[in-house]
């Protein structure tokens, strides 16, 4: 299959600047760069789409560069942004610049013909000379131009846009401009909310070299509600395993939307498009399996943090989903229980048993120790995988080798139980 026929059947041809660019896709060997701003000292889920598409370039022949944007990062990009960006400070983007370039490299390859490059952008923007710049780049932009712009036009109504926002398009521009002269850079990809951006650099680069250069955008890959993923919406789900553990990467992609599940699979994986359409049509035969929401997940979490974490957030999420978790090993249950509730229990406490109520309460999984009770009597609470025995205490013999113990409410109300 054709490259630019397999990025149309997943949907990732959103916008393009030429038609000519379909057969350099698919006949041609391009350099090829995105962009990231470490606002963050993380990636996000959003970001992701971005990287897998350059990855899926890559495996077709082309070069990628990766920019980290140490020096636009220092700006803020007002597209799809209603106010200013808080800027941030040198030791703050240098952090961030880091973390995020790590990110990145887990999932290019760096060797071989279409070996992928790293860049910070801050290398070039740093050095630049103000009189210089506005003589020699800026005299390319025309006002009306810049404010053509959806990303500027849209602020100018509303809460209005600094200068300094304003120029992030020009430098912007300029990266291209400047992996255009240093590699052969000829396509610029991105977000769709990126297309203003990405256009201003095609202008300059055939402004100032008299040279062809092309854009691609994705979509913006959204949830069922239609809202967006990413830390602007509060509810961002990050690459960096120590603010979203690969488990909780997982349990979110498995319970993906049904509509929505298979356009994930397209966008976010690597999975051959006839082996997703294999899928679809077993999914709508046995929907109970979830295959598309398993597969999803697996291949996320398996390119962001490995196959060995993948596996374990499988195990761990498929036991949470038959409700016999307490009978996996501990180190599955300590992974599938890591945003439970917690009880701490003292060994006094535990050696004079325990009330399993007064636990079921404090875990915030029942409102009354009447309404506990009631549970246990009806035989509806499992301590550690059991059925738990009207008054039957918490005992210290009841932990396991990790000092914990789990109390169930129906399939899926946990609450851990530390000494």
């Amino acid at each position: 299959m054709l490259l630019s026929d397999d990025l149309r059947g997943r949907g990732l041809l959103r916008q393009l600047s030429s038609g000519r660019l379909v057969g350099q896709l698919d006949h041609s060997r391009l350099t090829v760069y995105a962009g990231f701003d470490p606002t963050a000292d993380s990636l996000h889920l959003g970001n992701l789409l971005g990287l897998v598409t350059l990855r899926r370039l890559q495996l077709a022949g082309h070069r990628p560069i990766l920019v980290a944007g140490g020096g636009t990062g220092m700006i803020g990009d007002p597209s799809g942004r209603s106010a200013e960006r808080q800027l941030l400070g040198d030791d703050t983007l240098g952090k961030n610049t880091a973390a995020i370039t790590a990110q990145m490299a887990r999932i290019f390859d760096f060797d071989g013909d279409s070996a992928a490059i790293m860049v910070d952008n801050r290398s070039w923007l740093g050095e630049l000379d103000l009189i210089s710049f506005l003589r020699d780049v800026g005299k390319h932009f025309t006002l009306s131009e810049m404010l053509a712009k959806e990303s500027v036009r849209s602020r100018l109504g509303d809460t209005g846009i600094s200068y300094t926002e304003f120029s992030y398009m020009v430098l912007q521009a300029y990266d291209f401009l400047q992996l255009f002269d240093r590699y052969g850079c000829t396509l610029q990809i991105g977000g769709s909310d990126q297309w203003g951006n990405i256009t201003a650099g095609i202008d300059l680069i055939r402004k100032a070299r008299g040279a062809e250069a092309f854009a691609l955008t994705v979509p913006l890959i959204t949830r069922a509600d239609g809202t967006k993923f990413g830390k602007s919406t509060g509810n961002a789900l990050w690459l960096d395993p120590e603010r979203t553990s690969p488990y909780q990467l997982y349990q979110f992609l498995v319970r993906s939307d049904d509509a929505k599940v298979i356009e994930y699979l397209q966008l976010l994986t690597l999975v051959e498009l006839a082996e997703i359409d294999e899928i679809a049509a077993r999914f709508e035969e046995s929907p109970g399996d979830r295959e598309p929401h398993h597969r999803l997940a697996w291949e996320v979490v398996a390119m962001v943090h490995g196959e060995e974490e993948a596996k374990r957030a499988e195990i761990a999420a498929r036991a949470l989903f038959a409700g016999n978790l307490e009978l996996q090993p501990p180190e599955v249950v300590a992974v599938a229980l890591g945003e439970a509730p917690r009880v701490r229990l003292s060994p006094a406490e535990l050696a004079g048993g325990a009330e399993p109520a007064s636990v079921l309460v404090e875990g915030g999984v029942v409102r009354s120790k009447s309404e506990a009770r009631r549970l246990i009597d009806q035989g509806g609470v499992y301590l550690n995988g059991a059925r738990l025995e009207p008054g039957r205490d918490l005992l210290s013999a009841d932990l396991n080798a990790h000092r914990f113990m789990v109390l169930r409410r129906g399939k899926k109300d946990y609450v851990v139980v530390e000494a």
